[in-house]
């Protein structure tokens, strides 16, 4: 589980379920929803995070482009886990 803070101070967990590297970024499939949960929204996380910082940096995955291929990518990543992924 990561907490992530807003921009107005309010934390949220969500929990990993991937992670992976790609062309040197690193990206985190996160759900809302805790693992004994049927459903939740699944979100993907780019982690934008410079060497010399004390704590991870992530924002959202918004570029559709970005997306469609990062989906593929988890979908292949989590086809052996309990896991059914959704756009």
């Amino acid at each position: 589980m990561i907490t992530l803070e807003t921009g107005d101070g309010e934390k949220v967990d969500f929990y990993v379920l991937e992670e992976t590297r790609i062309s040197g970024m690193n990206y985190l499939l996160v759900t809302d929803a805790p693992d004994d949960a049927d459903e939740g929204e699944c979100y993907i996380l780019k982690d934008r995070s410079k060497a010399e910082e004390e704590e991870a940096v992530y924002e959202f995955v918004e570029d559709d482009d970005e997306l469609d291929y990062l989906y593929r990518i988890f979908t292949e990543l989590t086809e052996d886990m309990d896991v059914e992924l959704k756009k």
